[in-house]
C-alpha cells in the first residue's frame, strides 16, 4: 500500500510537470516569488495575491484595445466557470488605462459573466512582473509562486490545457 501511494505522488508531480503541447506557454525551471502583488477591484479596493493561498491563481493582463484579448476573454469566462476546476480564482486585470464604463462595455459586448473586472493602472504591477504586452496570463500556485506564464494568446478551453491545468488545481 505504501508503494502504491509513493508511485502515485511520483506519478502526479511527473504529470503536473509536463509541458502542454500549447506553443506559448513558458514553464518557469524555477517557481519565482514575488512580495506585495496587489491591484485593484472595480471598487479602487486592493486585492492582495496572497490573500488567495491555496487556490490557483491566473493573472491575466489584458486592454479593451487588444484584439487577441478580445479573442480570448470568452475562453477565460468558461475557464473560470469549469466545475473541474473549482479552486481557480481568475483575475482579468486591465492595464489598457481604459475606464470602467469602457471595460464594462468590454465585458458586455463579449457576454463576460462569470470575471470580475480589475485594474493596474499605474502599470506598476505590470512593471514588477516584467511584462512584455498584452494579454499575458501568469499563473500561481497555492502557494503563491508563479510556475508558468501564457505569453499571448490561447484558448483556455482547449482540452490539452484543462487536462494540463487541472494538475495544479
Amino acid at each position: 500500500m505504501r508503494f502504491l501511494i509513493i508511485f502515485i505522488f511520483l506519478i502526479s508531480n511527473v504529470l503536473a510537470n509536463e509541458r502542454p503541447n500549447i506553443e506559448n506557454i513558458v514553464i518557469n525551471k524555477e517557481l519565482k516569488t514575488y512580495d506585495n502583488i496587489t491591484f485593484l477591484d472595480t471598487n479602487d479596493e486592493i486585492i492582495k495575491l496572497s490573500d488567495y493561498k491555496g487556490k490557483l491563481v491566473l493573472l491575466n493582463f489584458w486592454a479593451t484595445w487588444c484584439a487577441p484579448c478580445k479573442e480570448e476573454m470568452p475562453s477565460l469566462d468558461t475557464l473560470k466557470s469549469n466545475p473541474n476546476l473549482d479552486n481557480i480564482e481568475v483575475f482579468p486585470i486591465n492595464i489598457g488605462k481604459d475606464n470602467l464604463k469602457k471595460s464594462k462595455k468590454f465585458f458586455k459586448d463579449l457576454n463576460i459573466k462569470n470575471l470580475n473586472i480589475y485594474f493596474d493602472n499605474t502599470m506598476t504591477l505590470a512593471k514588477d512582473l516584467a511584462l512584455r504586452g498584452v494579454p499575458t496570463t501568469i499563473l500561481f500556485d497555492k502557494q503563491g509562486k508563479e510556475f508558468a506564464r501564457v505569453i499571448g494568446s490561447i484558448d483556455f478551453s482547449e482540452e490539452e490545457f484543462l487536462k494540463w491545468i487541472k494538475n495544479y488545481n
